[in-house]
């Protein structure tokens, strides 16, 4: 009995230890729990730093993280943007178009050197286009359509019908086709191209590598880009294939921006940029072929620098935020309105002019007899000048590079003709003739009228034969000189 109670008593004693503990235990919990929510209170109170970014007048650029920034109400980007209605209705209104050439070939090579009739082997090329009317005027590019013996369109409910050139523009791209349908047809209407702004939203409607009714989305990544050709383009980033010329680009309301024209490419295919004609000159475009069957072009009359020469360089002409005027054409618009040489045009109109493109790319738009007003700097000093657009009064021809211009009233006097265009530029090699100043009458035997005409003579002239110039001087006295 004794060892019993004995065990019993240590057995009370572990208990009571035990329990000791607990309650020590559970104290100092709750006293570290207390600890923590001090400290960390006092953290936040005085130690850590709210991400906000003071601006201030030092020029240290502002460093911030990116973490735990409050998002933008209108949510984050693409997801947030619905372009299924846009989409919906502009494939409809996109075409197929499929061209087909015939080219000559000899059937074997005893034809090629007997001169036997030749083959009519035919190449089809294929590319897109956008309905501009329900009664079916359809508007794609130029070199799509270019020597075309046969176009046939595809509409997105498959059916085909036969198409006819009504007009084209080679120097923008533009081409006007139409086909008889007895139902009106879906339609895109032109939007302003000039409203489109740099990062909008846009797709790209057409039918590369003839995938039919393809979209791609992407956003408009320049404005008035220039790829040499002085033109201005729309630059997007919205994939863009063979196939897919002359196809739409249109901006979120469906409405219609620009015609796909081009990509840069060292493969051929899309490698992330291309270039759109701006709605607003294809729509110019559109209506002279349908008004007056060719282009009328108002011409502002200036020359500039190439921004990359030694001259402009060291004149620090590259470096203008603006077009810089290095000439006036005669009888022009811009010698109308006594523009000059040094003065740098700002503004057309409500339109800024940053560079060469933002203004050709305006000016595409306009007609002979438009009035623009043209904001120019003058010495510092900000001028405000109507200036009236007039036809183009001169033009550099094929072969020899002249530059020449229409006769004036005054030069038919001077001269004593009618007929003719007079010299104005000569290139280099042609310098040690004598040639400027002087009235072209006759290549070749051939009377010169105008501009135009001396453009498709020069054109047609071989570099390998001689070619006979008349001239005539301000004193009357005319002369034939021969180029070889």
């Amino acid at each position: 009995m004794e060892i019993f109670r004995f065990k019993n008593q240590v057995l009370l004693l572990y208990k009571f230890k035990n329990h000791l503990f607990m309650k020590r235990f559970g104290s100092l919990l709750v006293v570290a729990i207390f600890a923590g929510v001090i400290t960390l209170t006092s953290y936040k109170m005085f130690f850590e730093k709210t991400n906000y970014t003071v601006v201030t007048d030092s020029s240290e650029m502002p460093v911030i993280t990116t973490s735990n920034k409050p998002t933008s109400f209108k949510g984050n980007g693409i997801n947030e943007v619905d372009f299924t209605i846009a989409a919906e209705n502009t494939v409809n209104a996109v075409v197929h178009v499929k061209n087909l050439t015939l080219n000559s070939s000899p059937g074997s090579l005893l034809d090629f050197f007997y001169g036997s009739e030749s083959r009519q082997i035919p190449q089809v090329g294929t590319g897109s286009g956008v309905i501009i009317s329900p009664d079916g005027y359809i508007v794609t590019n130029n070199h799509v359509i270019a020597k075309a013996n046969e176009i046939r369109i595809t509409l997105n409910n498959n059916k085909t019908y036969e198409a006819e050139i009504i007009g084209s523009d080679p120097n923008t791209d533009i081409a006007l086709l139409k086909i008889d349908v007895n139902e009106n047809l879906p339609y895109l209407a032109f939007g302003d191209s000039d409203e489109a702004k740099i990062g909008q939203w846009v797709l790209a409607v057409g039918n590369p590598f003839n995938l039919t009714s393809t979209v791609t989305a992407g956003i408009v990544s320049a404005k008035a880009r220039d790829l040499g050709r002085d033109q201005s383009f729309i630059q997007t980033d919205a994939a863009v294939n063979p196939g897919n010329s002359g196809g739409a680009l249109v901006n979120t309301n469906g409405d219609l921006i620009g015609i796909n024209t081009a990509i840069t490419s060292q493969t051929g295919s899309y490698v992330g940029y291309s270039f759109a004609v701006p709605s607003n000159i294809a729509k110019k475009v559109v209506e002279d072929i349908m008004e007056y069957g060719n282009v009328q072009k108002g011409i502002l009359g200036i020359t500039t620098p190439r921004l990359s020469t030694p001259y402009a360089v060291n004149n620090g002409i590259n470096e203008i935020d603006g077009v810089y005027i290095n000439g006036v054409e005669e009888d022009s618009g811009a010698d109308d309105a006594n523009l000059r040489s040094g003065d740098i045009i700002k503004m057309v109109d409500n339109i800024k002019v940053r560079k060469f493109a933002d203004l050709t790319g305006y000016v595409s738009t306009k007609r002979p007899g438009d009035r623009i007003q043209v904001t120019i700097d003058r010495n510092g000093e900000d001028i405000v000048i109507p200036v009236e657009l007039k036809e183009r009064q001169s033009i550099i021809v094929p072969v020899m590079g002249l530059r020449v211009k229409n006769l004036s009233e005054k030069d038919k006097e001077i001269f004593n003709t009618k007929v003719g265009v007079k010299i104005t530029g000569v290139p280099e090699t042609y310098r040690g003739y004598g040639l400027n100043g002087k009235v072209i009458l006759e290549i070749d035997d051939e009377k010169v009228n105008d501009i135009y005409e001396a453009k498709n003579i020069f054109g047609a002239i071989s570099r390998y034969d001689k070619t006979v110039i008349t001239l005539i001087d301000k004193n009357g006295e005319k002369e034939r000189i021969v180029f070889q």
